[in-house]
């Protein structure tokens, strides 16, 4: 078996999994409430991570770990899900996979912030070339696009819970392994939204939702929430971070693809172009 084939074969896998989260979110989106969709996502996606937790070697964190494990959480996946779903339902796919791309340089300014990290004058300049990437997008935006400010400002607060979640998360998961970190996180997150769930539920006629949106929710609870995120840290086992790190560039990309082949929206050249500068602002701001 050629294994360096079969890795690359599943970190491609990886990203088309995360970029399908976009289409899946708009899909699910048409007939679910953004509340509900994100209790549903999260509340499945602990449900799923369950068994591999429990069927693996892992140790247990103590009480005051897993208190610990469940704030950041609330914090990486409950408040992360509920921003991103609700300013999916605002913005393009376009849009809001660029916002997330940022999420990098907000990890290192973060860590910089927590003497984690030094600002290196190469770094700032890529901080400074993506914000500008991030300003062309806007400015040029045509009228009439499904890209709202209140969308992308909520895409934009789900990449710094993400931010947050990765920065001062750092110490739990290397206490602890990633299945405890995210089986904990998915099912803590799942739990503090059950109330919202539930109230979300009985305001919707959930026995006349389509089968494309439960599909579709099924779908970012398995592929892109515990699929996804097992072969993200089995490829760290076998790869440098940075070598994984640097298909991340690919995943604004396919779900820009994704949104104009399946859903059909428009990819103007504001698009294109502040998508260019965002990607090369952030790569050169991870590689200074």
């Amino acid at each position: 078996m050629n294994k360096p084939a079969v890795l690359y074969t599943l970190i491609v896998l990886m990203v088309v999994f995360w970029s399908g989260n976009y289409i899946a979110g708009k899909i699910a989106l048409r007939e679910l409430s953004p509340l509900l969709l994100a209790g549903m996502r999260i509340g499945m996606a602990g449900l799923m991570m369950l068994p591999v937790y429990f069927s693996s070697a892992q140790a247990r964190p103590p009480m005051r770990g897993m208190l610990r494990l469940l704030a950041l959480g609330v914090l990486g996946v409950t408040l992360n899900q509920v921003f991103f779903i609700v300013g999916l339902s605002r913005t393009s796919v376009a849009h809001a996979a660029l916002i997330i791309g940022l999420t990098p340089i907000l990890v290192l300014i973060l860590a910089a912030l927590r003497g984690l990290e030094s600002i290196t004058l190469r770094k700032a300049g890529g901080m400074l070339i993506a914000l500008c990437g991030v300003g062309v997008l806007k400015a040029f935006e045509p009228a009439g696009t499904p890209a709202t400010w209140f969308g992308d400002t909520f895409v934009f607060l789900a990449s710094f819970c993400f931010a947050l979640f990765t920065v001062f998360g750092k110490e739990s998961t290397r206490q602890y392994s990633s299945v405890t970190v995210n089986t904990v996180a998915y099912v803590g997150g799942g739990l503090a939204l059950l109330p919202v769930t539930v109230w979300e539920a009985g305001r919707h006629s959930l026995a006349h939702v389509g089968a494309g949106p439960w599909l579709a929710a099924i779908y970012m609870a398995l592929f892109p929430s515990v699929i996804a995120y097992l072969i993200y840290y089995f490829a760290l086992s076998h790869m440098a971070a940075s070598r994984v790190a640097a298909f991340s560039y690919l995943q604004p990309v396919f779900a820009a693809a994704m949104g104009v082949t399946i859903l059909h929206e428009s990819l103007g050249a504001p698009v294109v172009a502040g998508g260019l500068v965002t990607l090369t602002g952030v790569y050169l701001a991870e590689r200074g």
